[in-house]
């Protein structure tokens, strides 16, 4: 009898199981969506040309997406957007809420044994680009550098936003393929950061800048020949610069040229969409078919060429394609790709730190002798000796700050939680 009964229990138990799960997994996408918020994270900091196609995504795309959820867009950057990638894949919801923008290169990041690169790309959700891209390298108007030739000859010091990046990994290819000579100072939370160290001269110049950016955003430096295009990097030239040099056409052998080959296959997904894995098949196709509907909504067609930033739609399926075809099916050209975009000894490389972003707010929780304070929701790692800690004014330690004070922090490093400063009133 016990047996039996304990039986009709389970079964019991099991039927309120299935019951209650059945409406949950009966959720439509609408249903999901309707009164939501969704989150567009992007991987560099604002006013670059990653976070102007969001923003520009953004502001249309929610009408395309059942239920019409409201669209949010956020900025989070840091190593050339690898924490947001790796945020994506092991850290933020995969219920459909949130989609990431990150640079093309990440894609690439495991393939070249990146052990930072906490990812599979295969297993990401790709909802398309909205172009394909072409990227240049460019030289401040008072740099010696006139002509990519002069780079054979003449040093010049570009600008990096961290490991993998374009602007990080394409110097390295052009120093290790065709023997040029630039120095990279890498760090800057994003490309119009190092536009401005242009301006102030910290750097000469930017290798592996999306022309599209440069065009709709800097058409006053180019038309003032305040910035000069030395080379294009992809594997066409773009239609704009016919007589600006084509990185392919420059390679020695045709060994060089099936790495660069793939090395810039990363530039037919040039900004490239995408949501975590496992999200629910039904909510990634409908994201997928909102991200294409409103590549060709006039609404978005107009904003974008107001801003003139170009569109040469991909779907999210060819982003795959590419991914697991021309980028992970390589082959044989893997090896050199990965020396040419990795090799340092041909490099000098200069890491600086730059404060990814700023909170403050009342202090609320203080953790193992201030390692780690709370200012409401958000927290700041405070290291006793890379920390500057100021209380009311005057330098002091981390173990003095109390509960309630009002405080602001800057914060650095790859995971954009250390303090470089701290300061209490």
């Amino acid at each position: 009898m016990r047996k039996r009964w304990l039986s009709t229990l389970v079964t019991t138990f099991g039927m309120f199981g299935a019951l209650a799960i059945t409406p949950a997994s009966a959720q439509s996408v609408a249903e999901f969506y309707k009164g939501k918020t969704v989150t567009i994270y992007v991987g560099y900091s604002p006013g670059g040309g990653y976070d102007t196609y969001a923003r520009t995504v953004a502001r249309h795309i929610g009408k395309h997406i059942p239920g019409e959820p409201t669209l949010i867009v956020k900025n989070r950057p840091g190593a050339g957007s690898l924490l947001l990638t790796n945020e994506l894949y092991n850290v933020l919801p995969k219920d459909g809420s949130v989609i990431g923008i990150v640079g093309r290169g990440m894609a690439m990041e495991p393939l070249f044994g990146n052990d930072k690169a906490k990812f599979e790309p295969a297993k990401f959700n790709w909802l398309g680009s909205t172009n394909n891209e072409v990227s240049v390298c460019v030289a401040w108007h008072t740099s010696p550098v006139k002509k990519w030739e002069d780079l054979l000859t003449t040093e010049m010091i570009v600008g990096g936003t961290g490991e993998g990046a374009d602007t990080d990994s394409f110097p390295k290819v052009m120093n290790n393929v065709l023997g040029t000579k630039l120095k990279l100072i890498t760090g800057y939370p994003g490309g119009n950061d190092i536009l401005l160290a242009m301006e102030r001269g910290e750097v000469d110049g930017r290798c592996g800048y999306s022309w599209s950016s440069a065009k709709s955003r800097k058409a006053d430096w180019l038309k003032e020949g305040k910035m000069t295009v030395l080379i294009q990097m992809s594997t066409e030239k773009h239609p704009d610069m016919p007589d600006v040099p084509l990185i392919m056409d420059l390679a020695k052998n045709d060994a060089d040229k099936a790495a660069l080959r793939l090395i810039y296959a990363r530039q037919e997904f040039g900004r490239p969409f995408l949501a975590p894995p496992d999200v629910p098949a039904d909510r990634v196709e409908a994201l997928q078919a909102a991200f294409m509907a409103t590549m060709d909504d006039p609404d978005f067609k107009s904003d974008a060429a107001k801003q003139n930033l170009e569109l040469a739609p991909v779907s999210g399926k060819r982003v795959g394609e590419l991914i697991a075809a021309d980028i992970y099916g390589a082959g044989g050209s893997r090896p050199a790709a990965k020396e040419a975009t990795e090799k340092v000894d041909k490099t000098e490389i200069t890491m600086i730190e730059i404060a990814l972003m700023k909170i403050s707010g009342t202090v609320t929780e203080i953790i193992k002798g201030g390692r780690t304070v709370h200012l409401g929701e958000k927290s700041a790692k405070i290291s006793g000796s890379r920390t500057a800690v100021m209380i009311g004014g005057k330098s002091d330690e981390r173990g003095n700050i109390a509960m309630g004070m009002n405080c602001e922090a800057e914060l650095i490093g790859e995971n954009g939680s250390e303090a470089k400063t701290f300061s209490c009133n």
